[in-house]
């Protein structure tokens, strides 16, 4: 060894010890994989692969590209999948929710499993997106397990077939072991599961409306499907949590609270770790007063047996749509000379809670801290407090002024921000939502989402994207069936008003990731969007639970069908469930724009962020995408609304894509300095996998677009240096 390199090797080691960061272990030159989504168990999106490095990432060139011929444009498709690789197999899904096996070093498909094929007429295979697969394997026995509308299944991992030992044949109807109040409910799951030994555990993804399933999560044994374990996560009777409730009958009524953003494991301790959504519905909480517990959670779970170990909320009795959108992430801090484990959780609304993995106890100092809750709607109780850390530093901006305005747009077009905002409530991170719109800073999808972040035991860093999009909230009352006679047109204002508004808005304009519904007639027939409220496609849930009458009503008046608006619609003599009235719903979620259809707020609009997580601090930010129509004007890069999480290597880089300008970028880990980019063929809503096969590194991503008003795409795209 060389002077230099014993000069190097000190310096790593003095690093090491003094600031509590890990050696990367060496990689061996034959295959590694990206057997989890989210890179390990410790969902921390980090590989030791170090081939691609800051000196040579300017030479990576696609090595392949793979396409799945289904991509729905129309229908505004997308691919959200995080693959994973094992033995040189990639696994994941398309737009249609197939399985696919690919040669991870060529493309080459190796076989696609269609449940469409095995459950006909049963299955709505295009109702929720997919953001990874999970694997499992003894000895010869290996297995892949994934979410397709309402269905779990598992395959064979080298064939592609069906296990018919699990569950009915292959598969398990995840409404199965819940408690529903109607069976047409909708129940799914958007994130992988996880396993432990052999024991798969899996969330689910709800309605957000009254009409909500529970939140339970379950454990099923990996050969059989049988039920290991559950956990409720609105509390029953003599169960912790449930002497919080005011009203002890809430957990027969009320639904949600459902681990939708994955889950991460500590296998050595056998702890398992999850975050809880909001309970429906969301805004208007008179049905569930209270602090909601255990909703808007992290939450550790034993997970041999589903038995909770500890809890921390983060948001009391949740009004604005809050809960935590991604896994939380393993880590290992450094505080007082001393190294911690810990669970890192990010939100939706900017703030970082780093919580001790055994006690739960925050690392930072967290104050519960008053806020507004005068001018309440009628029935709500707003909570008095909310828990504020006092670090690490927020990544995303949480307030608003007249001084944030957009700087690049017209005189007219800022007259118009200044004329609204005279009208609107602004500058609270809590407001209380009511009739006068309040302008939320984050909006309602983030902050973070739901492609998380990458922590690197080398720097001690966490990265993470955000978007500081902001949104407005104003609510509305909810329309009431009325004591005489209603037509189809009426009725069907009525209950697009209870179940459609949310998403589509008012005027049914829609808005962010919801299409609009003008003139859907000119582009569908009736018995199309029939079909649709039937069986539902990507995030839009199914409407099962309505009557045929009721979504023949709603497709007339959406439809502007006088002659079926013009039929007289037979009212049902059932008496209405006192929990599923609601009295008030938002009006949509909207985004607080200009005239020229640009963010209200000034730049950057996404951002790219390192956090010292030992000190709290962040390290570096920088602009996260480029709004194409603002750069053809010289103006700096702005950043744009991104959906997709990081990957971190040994190597120094921060590989993502997630931005609209369908592009995947390489960063300096220790700068935030852009090194590379690459143009690809749809945008890439997901997170990246780094792996290598046959020693070479390569580095693969999805390409679905479908989000943000970008077309939709079939392929996923990897990329390698030159051989």
């Amino acid at each position: 060894m060389n002077f230099s390199k014993k000069i190097i090797l000190v310096l790593l080691l003095f690093a090491a010890l003094f600031y509590g960061y890990t050696l990367p272990k060496p990689v061996k030159s034959g295959n590694v994989d990206w057997r989890i989504a989210g890179g390990t168990k410790l969902s921390n999106h980090y590989s030791a692969l170090k081939q691609i490095n800051t000196h040579n990432v300017k030479q990576l060139q696609q090595a392949w590209e793979y396409h799945s011929n289904d991509a729905d444009v129309q229908g505004s498709s997308q691919i959200q999948c995080n693959p994973i690789i094992v033995n040189g197999i990639m696994y994941g899904t398309t737009p249609r929710l197939r399985l696919i096996a690919l040669d991870a070093a060529t493309g080459e498909q190796k076989w696609m499993f269609n449940p469409e094929l095995y459950l006909a007429g049963r299955m709505s295979y295009g109702v929720n997106n997919n953001r990874g697969v999970t694997y499992w394997e003894a000895g010869n026995d290996k297995r892949i397990l994934y979410c397709a509308g309402s269905n779990l299944y598992e395959v064979n991992a080298l064939t592609g077939e069906p296990e018919k030992d699990f569950g009915n044949g292959g598969w398990i109807d995840l409404h199965e072991n819940l408690e529903l109040k109607n069976k047409n409910w909708y129940v799914g799951a958007t994130s992988p599961g996880i396993m432990y030994k052999d024991i798969y555990i899996l969330g689910s993804r709800v309605n957000e409306s009254a009409e909500a399933a529970p939140g339970s999560v379950r454990a099923y044994d990996v050969r059989t499907g049988k039920l290991r374990w559950i956990f409720h996560t609105i509390p029953h009777p003599g169960e912790a949590g449930y002497n919080t409730w005011p009203d002890k009958d809430a957990w027969m009524h009320l639904g949600a609270a459902n681990s939708w953003g994955g889950m991460s494991l500590d296998e050595r301790r056998g702890m398992l770790f999850m975050p809880t959504g909001s309970i429906s519905p969301d805004f208007w909480g008179g049905k569930r007063k209270g602090k909601d517990l255990f909703a808007n959670c992290v939450i550790a779970l034993d997970a041999a047996t589903g038995k909770m170990k500890w809890y921390y909320q983060v948001v009391h009795h949740d009004l604005w749509d809050r809960d935590p959108p991604t896994t939380p992430v393993l880590v290992t801090v450094t505080r007082n000379g001393r190294k911690i484990d810990a669970v890192s959780q990010a939100t939706k609304f900017g703030y970082l809670y780093v919580l001790n993995r055994v006690t739960g106890k925050p690392i930072f100092p967290i104050h519960e801290t008053p806020v507004p809750t005068d001018n309440a709607l009628p029935g709500e109780e707003v909570w008095p407090t909310q828990p504020i850390p006092t670090l690490p530093q927020p990544y995303a901006r949480q307030t608003f002024s007249e001084n944030d305005i957009n700087p690049y747009i017209s005189a007219e077009s800022k007259a118009d921000l200044l004329s609204r905002l005279k009208t609107y409530r602004y500058g609270q991170l809590f407001f209380v939502p009511g009739k006068q719109t309040a302008v939320a800073v984050p909006g309602f999808e983030g902050g973070a989402e739901w492609g998380g972040s990458g922590f690197d035991p080398q720097t001690g860093l966490l990265y993470i994207n955000a978007n500081e999009i902001p949104y407005i909230s104003t609510m509305v009352e909810s329309r009431k069936r009325p004591a005489g006679e209603e037509n189809f047109a009426s009725a069907g204002a009525r209950l697009f008003a209870r179940n459609c508004i949310s998403c589509h808005g008012q005027d049914r304009k829609g808005s962010g990731s919801y299409p609009s519904l003008i003139d859907i007639e000119k582009r569908s027939t009736s018995a199309q969007i029939l079909e649709l409220l039937d069986n539902g496609r990507r995030m839009m849930p199914p409407f099962k639970q309505l009557s045929t009458q009721d979504r023949e009503a709603i497709v007339a008046y959406i439809t502007s069908d006088q002659t079926a608006g013009a039929k007289k619609y037979i009212a049902d003599k059932t008496p209405d469930d006192p929990y599923l009235e609601i009295p008030y719903q938002q009006a949509g979620f909207k985004k607080f724009e200009t005239l020229e259809g640009l963010p209200a707020i000034s730049p950057p609009w996404g951002t790219l962020n390192a956090i010292n997580l030992s000190t709290g601090k962040i390290v570096w930010k920088v602009p996260l995408g480029e709004e194409k129509s603002l750069m053809d004007k010289g103006l700096p890069i702005t950043g744009t609304q991104n959906f997709g999480g990081p990957v971190v290597t040994a190597g120094g880089l921060i590989f993502i894509a997630a931005t609209k300008d369908e592009k995947i970028r390489a960063f300096d880990k220790r700068t935030g300095k852009q090194l590379w980019e690459a143009k690809l063929p749809n945008a890439g809503y997901a997170t990246p996998s780094t792996y290598q096969v046959n020693g070479r590194q390569y580095v693969v991503v999805a390409c679905g677009g479908g989000k943000l008003n970008s077309k939709s795409g079939d392929a996923y795209v990897a990329f390698a240096l030159p051989k």
